[in-house]
């Protein structure tokens, strides 16, 4: 259990010690710095420990914002510090130094936790401060004050203000007005009922999974329920996360399963549909599978993008003015967030489309629509580069190699090519590369070996392409291209065998490769490093699969070749999935926040 130190002598009335118990906190007292380094030295070492003036006035959930998030090691809020345990030697440091300056310059009445907050400022240690907007959190100097703050607290909605907080501050315009608005309610009644976000996540993974299970009925009433029910898991998606800022239950296992499970969620939709037309005799595969590729293509355009740009400096664009400035017109924003088709947008309309067309009609405009919010998302970005004057950071250019997702094939023709590619040329040879393989597989019959000759020139490339850092204006272009390329030859070639089931296969096998790659980006975007590297060699690289499963269609026959498709996608799944399981639920990652992606 945490503890919470009151520091000071108590004020008669204060509801402060009844605030941080409700808040889980053990709550002790100290009437000076002494007594409160005692106390801290008989907390746990691993527990987290808070000082709090016990002239504090403030709203609870100032309190809780400022000393329970579990995403901070240090945070604090006018008149509170707390130190998780890993930062627990920073806050001994600060009280060594205010003891050392005999108490330090007066800060907000002496507060002892303020002049903690002081002397870890002075020593060079991040401490997060909460923005706290209407809520109220200070120390007053004297009985006027006092009161004048309790006016201040009485004057504030402190509930309101806590729904309102529970909502991204940045989101699509149907999850804004359509979702939010009675979501953050569901939220509040999971809180209270002592519900955490990781169930419902898991509900919403459920519910999505029944849905598919509908859709795979083949039925008009099974396309109206699994409508209802995406539907149904939507409002539980967003419930999830707002539980999460409600209550600030972050955690690392919340991250990985929020993240990971909207792609399983929508991935296992499209299956369901697929199963679905094929049950009235429609085969929609190649579509389903077409779908999820250029769906995991423009995330990853969204990744690699800022990646490449997340700490560059000197990063400046007239595009980029121009976007933020169409940003502060209500109406373009809007209108800009609904184009590239985020996440509530598109499952709305899958929804819709599934109850009232078939299968087929409902991939095509996913196609189109997906297509359309690519091309605008892309094209801007790729205008924000050109015209960016930006020095990128190794940090960047590692993060984009890692996104690479090379293998071992790539690193003998890559020491050959040491020097590199000027420029443009980097994303240029990814492309062409990726060209090559993908129409090889797609504009030749089945069992020839002229694919194998398109993967063998793709090895060459990639391994050219990623030969130098990836630190160009355009070089954020080579994984989505790479991941283009692997997708796209291995939905050619199963489409190119033409037998009942390659489709199917060569859907699992993308799929299971795709959780590999998002899986790659969530531990980036956590600051805990790609997977491991017998990982990526295990399972061959993205060069090193492209060109197997060239060489297995000219080997094999187009049955023999979708069991092979079959048996490769379980070995990868079981490989990335026990690693990952291993890696997100261990002690060793971040609890990041929740935000992600709005598409």
């Amino acid at each position: 259990m945490p503890t919470a130190i009151v520091t000071g002598q108590p004020v008669p009335g204060s509801s402060l010690e009844g605030d941080l118990r409700s808040l889980g906190f053990d709550v002790r007292t100290a009437a000076d710095s002494a007594e409160a380094r005692n106390l801290i030295a008989a907390a746990p070492a691993d527990a987290r420990v808070a000082l709090v003036d016990a002239r504090f006035v403030g709203h609870a959930h100032a309190l809780r914002l400022g000393l329970t998030d579990p995403r901070f090691p240090l945070s604090a809020v006018p008149g509170a510090v707390t130190a998780q345990g890993t930062a627990r030697q920073a806050l001994n440091r600060a009280l060594d130094a205010q003891d050392e300056s005999g108490g330090g310059t007066a800060v907000a009445v002496d507060s002892l936790p303020d002049r903690l907050v002081t002397a870890l400022d002075a020593d060079g240690t991040p401490v997060h401060r909460p923005e706290l907007g209407s809520l109220v959190a200070a120390v007053p100097a004297d009985p006027q004050a006092r009161n004048e703050a309790r006016q201040a607290v009485l004057a504030v909605d402190e509930e309101d203000v806590r729904l309102k907080s529970a909502v991204k501050s940045r989101d699509g315009f149907f999850t804004t007005f359509c979702i939010s608005p009675y979501s953050r309610y569901l939220a509040r009644w999971c809180a209270r009922r002592g519900l955490t976000p990781n169930q419902v996540t898991t509900a919403s993974l459920l519910t999505a999974l029944i849905a598919a299970a509908c859709a795979a009925t083949g039925t008009r009433p099974g396309f109206v329920a699994a409508g209802l029910l995406l539907i149904a898991s939507f409002v539980l998606d967003c419930t999830d996360g707002q539980l999460a800022r409600y209550s600030l239950q972050y955690s690392t296992l919340g991250a990985w399963l929020d993240a990971t499970f909207d792609r399983a969620k929508e991935y296992a939709y499209y299956a369901g549909l697929a199963l679905g037309a094929a049950r009235g005799g429609d085969d929609v595969w190649a579509l389903a599978l077409g779908a999820m590729i250029l769906q995991t293509c423009r995330h990853v355009v969204d990744f690699s993008f800022n990646e490449a740009n997340h700490d560059a400096t000197a990063n400046t664009s007239p595009t980029a003015a121009l976007s933020d400035k169409l940003d502060s017109v209500g109406w373009t924003v809007w209108v800009r967030r609904m184009i590239v088709l985020p996440i509530g947008e598109r499952w709305a309309m899958i929804a819709v489309l599934t109850a009232v067309t078939t299968p087929r009609i409902t991939f095509y405009v996913l196609l189109v629509g997906c297509a359309l919010a690519a091309a605008y998302t892309t094209a801007g970005r790729v205008l924000r580069s050109l015209t960016r004057k930006a020095s990128r950071t190794d940090r960047a250019a590692l993060a984009l190699a890692d996104l690479a997702d090379s293998g071992p094939l790539a690193g003998a023709p890559r020491r050959l090519f040491a020097r590199g590619l000027p420029g443009l040329a980097v994303p240029a040879v990814a492309l062409l590369g990726g060209v090559a393989v993908v129409a090889c597989s797609a504009l030749t019959g089945f069992g020839g070996w002229l694919p194998v000759a398109g993967a063998g020139v793709y090895v060459l490339t990639s391994a050219l392409a990623v030969a130098r850092p990836l630190k160009g204006s355009l070089d954020w272009l080579v994984p989505p291209f790479f991941r283009a390329a692997e997708y796209g030859t291995v939905l050619a070639l199963a489409a190119r065998a033409d037998v009942r089931g390659a489709l199917p296969a060569a859907f699992g096998l993308v799929a299971a490769v795709a959780y590999h790659h998002y899986d790659t980006v969530y531990r980036i975007r956590g600051d805990a490093g790609a997977p491991p590297a017998w990982l990526v060699r295990a399972i061959g690289g993205q060069e090193g699969r492209t060109l197997l499963v060239t060489v297995l269609a000219a080997l094999l026959t187009a049955s023999q070749f979708t069991v092979a498709l079959t048996v490769i996608a379980v070995c990868v799944a079981l490989l990335v999935l026990v690693e990952s399981i291993r890696f997100w639920v261990s002690a060793g990652a971040p609890a990041v926040h929740d935000e992600g992606e709005t598409a």
